[in-house]
């Protein structure tokens, strides 16, 4: 059994997603594993190096997880051959620049969602990435959350029957940094700056709608800025100018060709009076399911309670009792971990491997077609994207 290095250029992981999920719950994880085995029983180790603007910061992030090699150039970075893959957890807005950079050095490239600001943008740098014969990839982690992966096993059981409907509902409520410390940054709650909870999420749903339920067909959606007046990290009052909440509804083209409604509700305004912080709802002739990140609960045709109205005598049924846990069958590791082995081995030993630019530009293509249902007020249908 052979180890073979794979050196990988990692930008942006300073900040929460990239230091929590893609280094240290990921990177640093397999590592500490001893590499992503490959199907002829070898290993890669991944080797990576830390970029970032703050020297100070990215010595001591790398320090703290027994990373050697750090630095600031970016530039530098791309010329070694001996780093084949790039990967950002940058901001948005210079995201397609460093993609497209880091393409023309000759780096197969991994990256955060979404993948640009704008479609058109998206798009250049999905061709891009097609048409240089490297591997290429966006993080789609929901697919690989515990909760959502026992949803899929039932669809693919038939256990739904024909699938009528999905209600997601998403968020909690952000401080507004006044009273409590913020718990989001703020250029979240800023337009200018890439901000905004429909592009942030809307292209999670795309790529969630899409592979379990359905393929999204038309979009109407309703954005809302809540909170007008924020704090920022320094404790300085600033307005809002972005989105803080979505109200969506998605026609889909189910997997056996059938008409499912998605209602999905997104917001950093809501305070959580449910089992998770996002819950997934899907109802089929045959049964009913709600997935959480983790858990997974179903109710078939056959165990279906027979409730009756009557507004004036109390409730005496529990409804949430009457559903069946879907069991852990098997252990579930992070979701970001398991779409980087995936990715590791695409590159390695070219495991085929889906969740590419392309289908993050798909994700793209539901934001703006969610921007511009909601400035225009009317449903907007989504065309095929072919890349």
């Amino acid at each position: 059994m052979a180890t073979q290095r794979l050196g990988i250029i990692m930008h942006g992981v300073t900040g929460r997603m990239g230091m929590n999920q893609h280094l240290i719950r990921s990177i640093v994880a397999i590592r500490q594993q001893g590499g992503v085995p490959l199907s002829n029983g070898d290993k890669v180790m991944p080797d990576p190096i830390l970029i970032g603007r703050n020297a100070d910061k990215i010595e001591a992030l790398a320090k703290a997880h027994g990373i050697t090699r750090w630095g600031t150039d970016l530039d530098e970075a791309l010329t070694n051959k001996e780093d084949t893959v790039f990967f950002d957890a940058g901001t948005t807005q210079m995201r397609p620049t460093l993609l497209a950079k880091a393409i023309r050095a000759g780096k197969h490239v991994y990256c955060e969602k979404p993948i640009a600001t704008n479609l058109n943008e998206a798009v250049e740098i999905a061709q891009l990435a097609q048409t240089s014969g490297l591997k290429h990839g966006a993080v789609q982690d929901k697919l690989f959350l515990p909760g959502l992966r026992k949803l899929d096993m039932l669809r693919r059981a038939g256990f739904f029957g024909k699938m009528l409907s999905v209600r997601i509902e998403f968020g909690y409520w952000v401080f507004e940094g006044d009273l409590q410390p913020i718990q989001r940054p703020s250029w979240n709650y800023r337009q200018e700056d890439g901000g905004g909870i429909i592009l942030d999420m809307v292209c999670h749903w795309r790529y969630v709608l899409d592979n379990l339920f359905g393929e999204v067909q038309s979009v109407s959606c309703l954005g809302a800025t809540h909170i007008p007046t924020r704090w920022d990290e320094n404790n300085q009052a600033y307005d809002c100018t972005a989105d803080d909440a979505a109200y969506a509804t998605f026609e889909l083209k189910g997997h056996q060709g059938e008409h499912v409604v998605a209602q999905v509700n997104s917001s950093w305004t809501t305070r959580v009076n449910r089992e998770d912080l996002v819950t997934f709802h899907v109802d089929g002739t045959h049964g009913s399911a709600v997935a959480g990140l983790q858990s997974c609960k179903a109710q078939s045709r056959v165990n279906t309670p027979r409730p009756v109205w009557n507004p004036d005598v109390k409730q005496t049924m529990t409804f949430t009792d009457q559903w069946q846990d879907v069991p852990d069958t098997q252990f579930y590791d992070n979701g970001f971990k398991i779409q980087w082995e995936h990715f590791i081995r695409h590159i390695v030993e070219n495991e085929p491997y889906r969740w590419t630019l392309p289908e993050g530009a798909k994700g793209v293509q539901l934001v703006e077609a969610a921007l511009q249902s909601w400035k225009e007020r009317r449903w907007v249908d989504v065309k095929p994207l072919n890349l």
